[in-house]
C-alpha cells in the first residue's frame, strides 16, 4: 500500500432503487455501481441484536456493504481517526478500501449484511490483529 487511507476515503454510495407497485428494485453492476470488479459475495446473517462481527482489515481487498434487512454501524478505523457509518437500507452502501479497520457494530435483530469484495477469499489478506494495524 502506497499511502494509507482515511476514514474519510470510506464512501457511502447511494445506488439507486426503482419502485414498482409491488416494492423496490436495487441493481449492482460491476464497474458501475463502486470502484471495483465484484469477485466474491458473502452475508452476515442470523447475528444476535447488539453483537459485533468484523475487527479486521485488508492489504489489498476492497469491500462494499449493504444493509440488506435491518440495520448495523460499521466502525471505521485508519489508525488515527476514527468514523461510525450507519446503514438501514438497501439501496446504500458503504466502499471500505484496504487498509482501514472496520467493524460491524450493534446490529439490529434479523438484520443482513451483504458484502460485495474485490477479492476471492485470502487468509493471508486479512490483518487480524489491531497492533500490526497500528504499525503498519
Amino acid at each position: 500500500m502506497k499511502n494509507k487511507p482515511s476514514v474519510f476515503d470510506c464512501s457511502i454510495i447511494n445506488l439507486g432503487k426503482i419502485n414498482f407497485d409491488e416494492g423496490n428494485l436495487t441493481v449492482v453492476q460491476n464497474n458501475t455501481s463502486f470502484p471495483f470488479e465484484v469477485k466474491r459475495v458473502f452475508y452476515l446473517y442470523d447475528i444476535a441484536g447488539g453483537e459485533s462481527r468484523g475487527a479486521h482489515s485488508h492489504k489489498e481487498c476492497h469491500q462494499f456493504l449493504i444493509a440488506a434487512s435491518g440495520s448495523y454501524e460499521v466502525s471505521l478505523d485508519d489508525g488515527h481517526l476514527k468514523r461510525q457509518v450507519f446503514l438501514n437500507r438497501p439501496d446504500i452502501g458503504l466502499h471500505i478500501p484496504p487498509g482501514i479497520w472496520a467493524s460491524e457494530v450493534n446490529f439490529s435483530s434479523g438484520a443482513i449484511c451483504l458484502v460485495l469484495a474485490s477479492h476471492t477469499y485470502n487468509e493471508n489478506d486479512y490483518i487480524r490483529d489491531y497492533n500490526i494495524f497500528i504499525n503498519k
